[in-house]
């Protein structure tokens, strides 16, 4: 007779099981995934990965969960990083290439065949609207600007980092390298911010 498989402590399993089915919706999508394909790559029964996500959207779900609050965490630790105005920008701007770049998280943010879901639609507006929370908080601190309006540039921010990074990542510049694609719309982004200083602070140059 064969061994049983090993039972991991369930926090260990639902790892286990939210690697395998990010590796099978990163390859498939959404909608052609089936448990089967998860619960084969994970390499346990379909009543096991039952047991834990009720369905295949609660799988994604919460997949989709990690990646929205690693991209908030990425933007927070890059408006955190320094005090100048400047490299704040370049940070943040540099946090969604970097997130685009190197895993494939983006994919559930950014690139979900599944958009039209109402609870998907929720979670990427709750995620869009936490990034720009953070960044109108540094610019109503920094500025003279109303909560409202620095509300506004923030999102204006957000769009320009997140679209050009989607745009980036799908090839649409594939001669331009990472750190080009950074400098070029973290001078873009700044160039623009930079218009609404505090009186008492001179504007720096990018470099």
């Amino acid at each position: 007779m064969g061994s049983r498989p090993t039972r991991l402590p369930r926090d260990q399993r639902r790892i286990q099981l939210l690697d395998a089915a990010s590796e099978v919706f990163a390859a498939k999508g959404y909608h052609a995934a089936a448990m089967d394909d998860i619960a084969d790559v994970a390499g346990v029964s379909k009543p096991v990965l039952y047991q834990h996500f009720p369905s295949k959207l609660d799988l994604y779900l919460a997949l989709l969960d990690q990646s929205c609050d690693r991209l908030v965490e990425v933007v927070e630790e890059a408006l955190a990083a320094t005090e100048h105005n400047a490299d704040r920008v370049i940070a943040t701007v540099a946090a969604f290439y970097e997130f685009v770049s190197s895993t494939s998280s983006f994919r559930f943010v950014f690139e979900s065949d599944l958009t039209g879901d109402g609870a998907v639609q929720q979670r990427l507006s709750r995620v869009n609207s936490e990034i720009s929370d953070a960044i109108a908080e540094v610019i109503a601190e920094d500025t003279s600007l109303p909560r409202q309006q620095a509300k506004l540039l923030a999102v204006c921010l957000v769009g320009i980092a997140q679209v050009s990074a989607r745009y980036w990542i799908s090839g649409g510049t594939s001669a331009i390298t990472l750190d080009e694609a950074k400098h070029l719309v973290s001078n873009l982004a700044w160039r623009g911010i930079s218009g609404f200083p505090l009186t008492e602070h001179d504007v720096p140059p990018l470099p």
